[in-house]
């Protein structure tokens, strides 16, 4: 077959022919509905959406695309800050009907498709008090998470996603179905251990599960922005102690509008410090002490909770639709300077529901060789994150400048290096750096799975060779 001269030369039915699950197109009245992404700053409209119920209608849709020569681009569930999961005119593959979740007990393994979100999975796994690193907003997904590295709650004990991920179903350029794991298929299988969509469609992950919970010490600890430099302070030198069961991640945004917080200060830029401990309660109150016991907090709720509520504490700040813009880097320490220099502009927040962050690293994530998967940042102390949120179109320029104002200070503290998952869309220059010594064997993998590019619609590895 030959390229499309536009794709509105593509047969809609026969392609319908071709699939079990559905193919919607601009006329069709769900059409909007589906495409629509997270970020709202992106309004891409693709040529055609195939809704995909199994690996079979991957394959078709894989195909056709190659043999067209369509743009594709792949979508598990569409929380993406970059608008790369859903095509201007291309073909939008669409993962998100496939949600199966198999828990094995007895082997402490699950496998899942490509369309499930963390709280589905976590539902499943708890069942068997069970769990294996997921993200800290439980309506994200497992797949771009997860071939990105996946950071989260459980990571400093556990590992990143993809340091739990054993095996992968995978649809390849070709259009062929592989398995990839540590002994078939294992140069993919590294690459997809970070380097993100690049390599194929994966239909089916397999997890390392751990024994969590029901439940666990978590929840939060709100301070005023005047005493945030002294408890950022604190946090620095407890977390350089902290077992491996303690993740605690500091935000700052906007505070918000609950009672215990003077009305004042609602909606003023304040410091929430957000806190899990996985191993027993009583173990995580002592070790938990220099943070619950600081200051004086507008609010300390540290509590045992089921893991799936410690899972869910961020969903309502992270709703799709928000107008969203990202910049990140890696810092080897939380230096006085750096803590100045973030007081500083966070007194100026932007954006209604814009964050700023670090996200610990450490533990069981730093005892990894940098080679030993695709996602190389093992030494970094942390990242550190600004998102910013708002609604109004009107406000993008200056809450993107501002934003990139903030990076660029902060960028001074940093290590070379930044988190794949948190790029932007203006951001190709800096694939290179998420991957750092690992990018040309990624791209000498990418040549031999990929050679035509046909997986490009993202933070693009190309083939070498």
């Amino acid at each position: 077959m030959t390229a499309l001269e536009s794709f509105s030369d593509l047969d809609l039915p026969a392609l319908r022919a071709g699939i079990r699950g559905s193919v919607v197109g601009p006329g069709d009245p769900e059409y909007d509905a589906i495409r629509e992404g997270w970020n709202g700053r992106f309004d891409h409209r693709p040529g055609a959406i195939v809704r995909c119920l199994g690996t079979a209608d991957v394959m078709a849709a894989v195909n056709l695309a190659r043999e067209h020569d369509v743009p594709l681009a792949t979508r598990g569930t569409g929380h993406d800050y970059a608008g790369r999961s859903v095509p201007d005119q291309g073909l939008m593959l669409d993962l998100s009907p496939m949600k199966g979740i198999q828990v094995d007990p007895a082997t402490r393994t699950a496998r899942v498709q490509p369309g499930v979100r963390w709280r589905d999975f976590d539902h499943e796994a708890q069942a068997f008090d069970l769990a294996t690193t997921g993200c800290t907003v439980s309506t994200v997904g497992v797949g771009g998470y997860t071939l990105g590295g996946g950071t989260g709650y459980l990571a400093r004990k556990h590992g990143l996603a993809t340091d739990n991920l054993v095996g992968a179903e995978v649809v390849t350029a070709a259009g062929e179905r592989v398995w990839a794991d540590g002994r078939e298929n294992a140069d993919l299988f590294w690459a997809l251990r970070g380097g993100g969509g690049n390599f194929g469609v994966v239909t089916g992950f397999e997890y390392r599960l751990h024994p969590v919970g029901p439940e666990v010490l978590a929840g939060q600890i709100i301070h005023p922005l005047e005493a945030a430099k002294e408890a950022l302070t604190l946090y620095r030198d407890f977390m350089a102690e902290a077992p491996d069961e303690v993740t605690a991640y500091p935000f700052f945004l906007n505070l918000p509008p609950l009672e215990a917080i003077p009305e004042e200060l609602h909606g003023r830029p304040g410091l929430i410090l957000v806190i899990v401990h996985t191993g027993s309660p009583s173990e995580g109150a002592e070790a938990l002490r220099p943070l619950t016991e600081f200051g004086d907090p507008l609010l300390s709720a540290v509590q045992p909770m089921p893991y799936t509520a410690a899972q869910q504490m961020f969903d309502e700040g992270m709703p799709g639709g928000h107008r969203r813009y990202s910049r990140a880097q890696y810092v080897d320490e939380i230096s006085d300077d750096a803590i100045d220099t973030l007081v500083e502009w966070v007194a100026g927040l932007q954006g209604a529901f814009s964050s700023a962050y670090f996200e610990p690293m450490g533990g069981a994530v730093n005892r990894v060789d940098p080679q030993e998967t695709a996602f190389p940042h093992r030494g970094a102390a942390c990242g550190f994150h600004v998102l910013s949120g708002w609604t109004d179109p009107d406000d993008d320029q200056r809450i993107m400048e501002w934003t990139d104002g903030f990076h660029e200070a902060m960028a001074r503290h940093a290590t070379p290096g930044v988190y794949v998952n948190l790029l932007s869309e203006n951001e190709g220059k800096r694939i290179r750096e998420a991957y750092g010594n690992n990018y040309p064997r990624l791209a000498a993998i990418k040549g031999r799975w990929d050679p035509d590019n046909l997986f490009r619609h993202n933070h693009n590895i190309e083939p070498a060779g």
